[in-house]
């Protein structure tokens, strides 16, 4: 696909089918005036069999990490960091590019907080940059849970802990001592993975009983979002709400009309997939219309006041995304 214009290492095979989604998955596909850099996740269903990965023993990460925190063996996550600016130079009069990084773990907080790194340099440097921080990550230690990780790049340490299956809920862990003192201080991340829940469900909180049943119930629920952003912030933050419980049915934090599974899942012809899928597309309006569960989420803001109740209009009468959150 030409919108691919590089695929580092060039070791990592992918087949033609995910290359074109990664493509589509990686732009906003919905019309936003919005100038500047956003951040949001997909998540891609892997195609064309089994492949050899660097981590073929997944057994011993995956016996001790959380259960919700498994490698995946048939899916993978992407985190995007998309910019787009006035630029006359370009045939279109904008740059438009995103910077993905594909990974089969969901640590959507240590990505995003790489991406925020490695992006705006990328940008102006191109490939002799991800060359340089793709050695580095080569020399990052492999992720073992119970255990705090330094990780340097681009003349930062970040440091994480991999949370592990025999942590106490709701306790903070131990800080490790770390023998050696970092110079520069490192950039400590709080949680390798966990979204502000209250700030993503802060628009729905008086459904939150229900979203949670919902979930647990593994039920078809669209999120319908002005954004990639807040559609994949908002999805990420529904499954992730059964924690320590793993959410075992599908879900897509973002999902575009040029997805291979698009007739899979709009088919009227059979009940709607087990899956939470989040569209910013005002298409999918009539198209998943019969699906039982529709939220149309807002930008998110904090406010200080809550959300009034809202009355939920027909849905016949919806034409556009213009519909009251």
């Amino acid at each position: 696909s030409s919108l691919l214009q590089l695929v580092y290492p060039y070791d990592f095979r992918l087949t033609e089918k995910e290359k074109t989604s990664i493509c589509y998955l990686s732009f906003p596909d919905s019309y936003s005036g919005g100038l500047g850099d956003t951040q949001f996740s997909f998540r891609l269903r892997q195609s064309g069999g089994q492949r050899n990965t660097p981590f073929e023993d997944d057994g011993e990460y995956n016996r001790e990490a959380p259960l919700t925190l498994q490698r995946e063996s048939a899916h993978y996550f992407g985190y995007v960091y998309f910019r787009q600016v006035k630029d006359s130079s370009m045939k279109r009069g904008y740059f438009q590019k995103s910077l993905v990084l594909v990974s089969r773990l969901p640590y959507v907080n240590l990505f995003q907080s790489l991406l925020q790194l490695i992006a705006p340099e990328y940008f102006e440097k191109l490939e002799p940059c991800l060359e340089a921080v793709c050695n580095e990550i080569d020399q990052w230690p492999p992720p073992v849970p119970g255990q705090t990780l330094n990780l340097p790049v681009m003349g930062v340490v970040i440091q994480v802990r991999i949370p592990s299956r025999v942590d106490k809920p709701g306790s903070s862990p131990v800080k490790q001592c770390n023998q050696e003192n970092l110079l520069p201080a490192p950039l400590v991340l709080p949680s390798i993975h966990e979204l502000d829940l209250f700030r993503c469900f802060q628009p729905v909180l008086i459904h939150i009983q229900m979203l949670w049943e919902l979930m647990l119930l593994g039920e078809p629920i669209v999120i319908m979002a002005p954004s990639p952003t807040v559609s994949s912030e908002m999805v990420l933050a529904l499954t992730s709400c059964l924690a320590p419980l793993r959410y075992c049915c599908d879900y897509r934090p973002y999902f575009t009309i040029h997805d291979s599974e698009f007739k899979e899942y709009t088919t009227r012809t059979q009940a709607p997939p087990n899956i939470v899928v989040g569209v910013t597309n005002p298409f999918f309006i009539k198209t998943l219309q019969h699906w039982p569960h529709i939220l149309r989420v807002g930008e998110l803001r904090m406010s200080g006041d809550l959300p009034k109740q809202v009355k939920v209009k027909k849905l016949a009468k919806l034409k556009t995304l213009d519909t009251k959150p």
